[in-house]
C-alpha cells in the first residue's frame, strides 16, 4: 500500500514528501529553522524540532567541529498547507531538539546538548523535564520513544561517534513523589556497549532502532522485544545494515517494511521479517540530494 511520508533536509532547512512506492519526492516547506532533526505529523500539522545554529570549534575538522551547546534550539509546527507556522518553544528552553514523539496528546523530545528528555502539550504549553541527566557526552539524550500502554519512557544515549558505549534506556513516565528529573532511581538501562544508537520505535511490544556507529552492528536497523519489568534487553536482530551514518526510521507493519533514513539523504525501504533471522536487506526509495534526518509516516 501506498503512503506519504515526510522527511528533513537537515542540511536545507527544508521538509518533503515522499511516495513510499514510488520513491517520487517533493520539497513542499524550506523555512523550519536551523538544523530540523525530528518529526511528526498528526491531524493536518507537522511538529519538528531544530538542532539550532552551531559554532564553529577551532582547529577541529568534520562534524566534530560543530558546537551545539548554545542554547538555540526548538520544537516548531506547521499546517501541512502551509499556514499558521508556530514556534512552541521560547528562544533558550531548548539546546538541541533531536527525535520528536507524539502521543496521547504531548510531544516529547531528546535534548542531546541539554542532556534531557522533555516534553509539552501541542500547543507548547506545559512542558516539562522527565529526565535531566549530568553534563558529559555519556549523557546526551537523543532518540525517544513511549509506551503508553504500560507506561514507559525510552531513549537513546548514543555517547561518543563511534564509541560503542551506546545504551538504551528507560524509566516510568509518572515521576515517584518527592522525585525530579533530575533526582530519578527508576532508570533501567536496558542495552549498553552498543555502537551509537540513535532513534527509536515501538510497534506491537517490539523496540526498533538505528545504530549510526561502526560496522558490524552499527550502521544498522535493529529490532529487539520490549523487556519486562527489571528484565535486561535481549541480543538485538539486524534487520539492515550498511547505510552511511543512520538516522530516523518509520515501521509500518501494514505494508510489512520499515523506512530508514541515513544522514547522506538516502531514504531506504527494509521488508520486516515475520520471524527472527530472515531479514532480507534494503532497498533504496529515494535520495533527497541533502543531508536528510527525520522521517514519519503522514497519517
Amino acid at each position: 500500500m501506498s503512503r506519504k511520508l515526510i522527511a528533513l533536509g537537515i542540511s536545507t532547512d527544508s521538509i518533503f514528501t515522499i511516495d513510499s512506492t514510488t520513491g517520487r519526492f517533493e520539497r513542499v516547506y524550506a523555512e523550519t529553522g536551523s538544523n530540523p532533526d525530528g518529526v511528526q505529523i498528526a491531524d493536518g500539522v507537522a511538529y519538528w524540532t531544530t538542532m539550532g545554529e552551531p559554532s564553529i570549534r577551532p582547529g577541529v575538522t568534520g562534524e566534530a567541529a560543530l558546537d551545539y551547546t548554545a542554547r538555540n534550539g526548538g520544537v516548531h509546527s506547521i499546517n501541512v498547507d502551509g499556514t499558521a507556522r508556530r514556534d512552541l518553544t521560547a528562544p533558550g528552553d531548548i539546546t538541541t531538539g533531536k527525535q520528536l514523539t507524539l502521543a496521547e496528546g504531548w510531544l516529547y523530545w531528546g535534548d542531546r546538548e541539554g542532556h534531557r528528555v522533555t516534553r509539552a502539550r501541542l500547543d507548547g504549553t506545559g512542558r516539562e523535564d522527565l529526565v535531566v541527566n549530568a553534563p558529559g557526552i555519556e549523557n546526551q539524550c537523543v532518540g525517544v520513544a513511549v509506551d503508553t500502554e504500560r507506561g514507559y519512557l525510552y531513549w537513546t544515549q548514543k555517547g561518543p561517534a563511534k564509541g560503542g558505549t551506546g545504551k538504551i534506556l528507560r524509566a516510568p513516565l509518572a515521576l515517584a513523589g518527592g522525585e525530579t528529573a533530575e533526582t530519578r532511581i527508576d532508570i533501567e538501562v536496558l542495552w549498553d556497549a552498543l555502537p551509537e544508537p540513535i532513534d527509536l520505535e515501538i510497534v506491537d511490544g517490539v523496540l526498533y532502532w538505528t545504530d549510526r556507529g561502526a560496522p558490524p552492528k552499527g550502521n544498522t536497523l535493529n529490532r529487539a522485544p520490549l523487556p519486562a519489568p527489571g528484565a535486561h534487553g535481549a541480543a538485538p536482530e539486524i534487520l539492515a545494515d550498511g547505510f552511511d551514518e543512520a538516522i530516523a526510521l518509520v515501521v509500518d507493519t501494514e505494508a510489512g517494511a520499515a523506512y530508514v533514513s541515513d544522514l547522506t539523504g538516502h531514504i531506504y525501504t527494509v521488508p520486516l521479517p515475520e520471524t527472527p533471522g530472515g531479514a532480507t536487506g534494503k532497498r533504496l526509495l529515494a535520495d533527497l540530494g541533502t543531508h536528510a534526518s527525520g522521517i514519519a509516516a503522514i497519517p
